[in-house]
């Protein structure tokens, strides 16, 4: 049927365990293989017992058909696979047990290896002590008596040749003591190449020892005459054995000489090692680093550069002598000898080690021929070109040159020379540093250093306040009204200032670069102007104080501080640097913020007897930059100066107490503008409000009942004084630095201001009008003082103000309200003042209001 045939299909492709199928029932079958495959999955392997169970014809009958469930094929087919996996059970436990035994069979045979192993290891280590042992014995020590055999053997060839040696040595003794000749010697000198050389030199030597011993008289000489010491009788020697090996040894040090020198252009230092031996048993080797040293191609091209020109263009050298500049650096002739002496000083240390049997000494006489003649003669160039140039000029080179030279010490210490590559040798190093020190002896001896830094500083402070100096001196030259005696002192500074700069310019060992520099930073075109000084022409802008000025004079300080601690560091740098702070505080502190603080006091001086015009307040612009300027000089003294100063208490002391004047005094100076200031604009605003008319309070009643009247916001006083006050307020505020000082002054200013008002209302009669316009200029008042932004405590004052125009336009019993509020927190004098200039002062109101008070 249909339906069989499918069924039957299907079942054959699933997978089995049994080898056929049929229709009719069979037992499973399955082996060890069955389940050591990695693909063996349980589950799997019961469905296909129990799809096994099933027969055939029933798994194939109609789907329709009901048939009822029989157990006991899966019975049967169950109990067989547990039958069956019982036999596999036993076969694997018996198969266990094999290779169990198996395993124990072959770790007993390995443990049995492993022991006869040892015991024949044992043996060839007993062996091997034995042999051993044997071969240290007196009998059996062939390896000892083949090293003593060599040992013996080569201490005969060094009797042999040292019985040689003495039979030679003897033979030439005999040759120059009984004929006068060496042809032994010379012989060897000339056949025996430069081994043979050394030989001779060696015999040459021995000879003189010789000679001195055996015979004494050539070696006595009286007046250069040979004569013996002793009776007449003695015979006359035959021939001067010490001329005769004294020629020879000249001839024989040249030869070596010449011998050394074809060595090193072979690089052969073996041979340059020996001559160098030999000649320094003649004369201390003395001769062969002169060769050494003299001859070699350094020098040599060095001699015929010693006249080239300076490098460097035009420019770098104006550089180097403007002061506002950036130093170009260490000039390029120089910078090149530098660097090529690094280079064959490094490169020669390694052919002096090599060939020198003393190259300590080589080195030493190498770097002080390097330092004494190439660098020191290009040094003096440098600083000879720089000196005509500005003393700027040649402090800058001195300064770059050091710190060049000084860098140089440093990679030639680190490379180790002749040590390398271990630490430098004691001995070079002292040698270098006392060849650096040795260079710049002569520019720092004694004072020298710090008077050309004084000298440039005072040149070039002198030249940026030449013009200022001018401008001041005319100023003080004209006719004033206060006290002349006590502007004489800085009047003769400045004229002191200005005729030593004058006369500095004028001089002839002046050089035309600085001399042009000088002019430049004065704002000069020549000379010749600044010798015609009423020639000169000034501005207001020369006379005023400059912020950067102020900055380019402490920078220059600087600069030579830092070049002074470079350069001259030492037990002398608190005198130097006090020296330094002498010239700050005269040229800085004196004469340039003394003098434009004197003039800006005494012009504030001058306005507050003016009475026609507008007082001129132009010079409190001269505060900003003078604030600026004292701070930055304290703070320059306070944190570079005094710190450098302070090994020495007694110079610190010194120059604190002077820097603590100085600064007390420009203080002073300020803060007395600032107090003139103010008296000036409190005069010219009292001298505006007593231009205040009577009837300004009092009005008519034909004008107060006016529109005209009505409509007016202040009184003309009223509006002038808040016009001139108004426009100081922004003076002040580019004149003084936001802060503390501005607050404090506008402060002082208002309470003036208030002080005055309080005055001013208390002259004039106010009547129920005039009350209006009272209340009117106040609060014209108090909107410009509230534009000052005095803060919280002047608020009270500001009420204070406000309070005043209340007393006059209230009513009695309101006055006696607010009499009675405010008589807590008011003087009762001023409020009776202002009480007592009401028009209705004669009322019973009023009078009972009075009473109070």
């Amino acid at each position: 049927m249909p339906g069989t045939t499918s069924s039957s299909s299907s079942v054959s492709q699933q997978p089995s365990v049994y080898s056929g199928r049929s229709v009719f029932h069979q037992a499973p079958t399955f082996s060890l293989e069955t389940f050591s495959n990695r693909d063996f999955i349980v589950k799997d392997f019961v469905e296909s017992l129990s799809e096994s169970a099933v027969a055939p014809n029933r798994r194939s009958g109609p789907a329709n058909q009901v048939n009822a469930f029989d157990p006991k094929p899966f019975i049967r087919t169950f109990e067989h696979a547990l039958s069956r996996m019982a036999e596999l059970s036993g076969d694997l436990e018996h198969r266990e047990n094999e290779l169990s035994a198996a395993v124990r069979r072959a770790e007993a045979q390995h443990a049995s290896t492993l022991q006869s192993a040892d015991k024949r290891l044992e043996q060839i280590r007993q062996s091997f002590n034995g042999l051993d042992v044997s071969l240290k014995g007196d009998k059996l020590d062939p390896v000892n008596s083949v090293v003593k055999i060599g040992q013996r053997l080569e201490e005969l060839d060094r009797q042999r040749t040292r019985a040689q040696d003495a039979s030679f040595l003897i033979q030439c003794w005999m040759e120059v003591s009984q004929r006068g000749e060496l042809f032994l010697l010379e012989d060897l000198r000339r056949q025996g190449g430069g081994d043979g050389k050394v030989r001779c030199a060696s015999l040459t030597r021995q000879l003189i020892k010789i000679s001195q011993s055996l015979d004494p008289e050539s070696w006595k000489q009286v007046n250069g005459i040979n004569g013996a010491h002793g009776d007449g009788n003695h015979r006359p020697r035959r021939h001067d054995t010490r001329e005769l090996l004294e020629k020879f040894s000249e001839t024989l040090e040249k030869d070596l000489l010449k011998s050394f020198d074809e060595f090193y252009r072979r690089e052969n230092f073996d041979g340059m090692h020996d001559c160098a031996k030999v000649l320094y048993d003649f004369n201390g080797g003395a001769s062969v680093i002169g060769a050494f040293v003299n001859q070699h191609q350094f020098f040599i091209d060095r001699n015929q550069l010693i006249t080239e020109e300076l490098g460097g263009d035009t420019e770098a050298w104006e550089r180097l002598a403007d002061p506002d500049a950036e130093p170009p650096g260490v000039e390029p002739s120089l910078q090149s000898l530098i660097d090529e002496v690094k280079i064959v000083v490094q490169e020669e240390s390694s052919i002096i080690k090599r060939a020198f049997p003393y190259a300590e000494q080589v080195m030493v006489k190498f770097l002080q021929r390097i330092f004494q003649q190439s660098i020191q003669q290009r040094l003096e160039m440098v600083l000879e070109k720089a000196n005509t140039i500005s003393s700027l000029a040649f402090l800058r080179s001195l300064q770059a040159a050091r710190s060049a030279l000084s860098t140089l010490i440093d990679d030639l210490k680190m490379h180790g020379l002749i040590e390398s590559p271990e630490s430098i040798s004691p001995q070079v190093t002292l040698v270098l540093d006392q060849q650096f020190d040795d260079l710049f002896v002569p520019y720092f001896a004694g004072s020298s250093y710090i008077e050309r830094e004084k000298r440039n500083l005072e040149e070039l402070y002198s030249s940026l306040l030449f013009k200022f100096t001018i401008y001041h001196s005319r100023r003080r030259k004209a006719p004033t009204t206060f006290m002349k005696s006590l502007a004489k002192s800085g009047s003769e500074m400045l004229a002191s200032a200005r005729d030593a700069y004058v006369e500095r310019l004028g001089s002839s060992d002046l050089a035309p670069a600085q001399k042009a520099m000088l002019l430049r930073v004065a704002g000069l075109k020549d000379a010749e102007n600044a010798n015609a000084q009423t020639e000169i022409e000034v501005s207001d802008e020369d006379g005023i104080l400059s912020t950067a000025n102020g900055k380019r004079m402490l920078k220059w300080l600087a600069e030579a501080i830092g070049r002074g601690l470079e350069l001259n560091g030492g037990n002398e740098t608190a005198k130097d640097v006090s020296a330094l702070h002498q010239i700050l505080v005269t040229n800085m502190g004196e004469i340039y913020l003394e003098t434009a603080l004197d003039a800006a006091n005494d012009l504030a001086a001058s306005q507050e007897s003016v009475t026609k015009n507008e007082p001129d307040l132009s010079y409190v612009l001269t505060l900003k930059p003078a604030i600026t300027i004292i701070h930055l000089l304290s703070t320059f003294i306070h944190t570079v100066l005094l710190p450098l100063a302070a090994p020495n208490i007694s110079i610190r002391k010194t120059m604190s107490r002077s820097t603590n004047q100085m600064m007390d005094y420009l203080e002073n100076k300020v803060n007395s503008i600032v107090q003139h200031s103010i008296d000036v604009i409190l005069n010219w605003t009292s001298k505006l409000l007593s231009a205040q008319k009577k009837t300004d309070f009092r009005p008519r009643d034909d004008l107060s009942s006016g529109t005209n009247y009505l409509e007016l916001l202040q009184t003309p006083t009223c509006q002038s004084v808040y016009n001139f006050l108004s426009r100081l307020h922004p003076l002040f505020l580019t004149a003084i630095t936001p802060g503390h000082n501005l607050n404090s002054f506008f402060l002082e200013l208002a309470l003036g201001f208030r002080s005055l008002l309080f005055q001013h209302f208390q002259k004039f009669q106010v009547n129920a009008a005039g009350g209006i316009m009272v209340t009117k200029d106040l609060t014209k008042y108090i909107e410009l003082l509230r534009s000052w932004e005095l803060g919280e405590e002047f608020e009270a004052s500001v009420e204070a103000l406000t309070e005043i125009g209340h007393l006059f336009v209230v009513g009695p019993e309101a006055l006696r309200e607010r009499v009675r509020g405010k008589a807590g927190g008011w003087d009762r004098a001023d409020l009776r003042a202002f009480v007592m200039r009401r028009e209705d002062v004669g009322s019973v109101g009023v009078q009972s209001v009075l009473s109070m008070l």
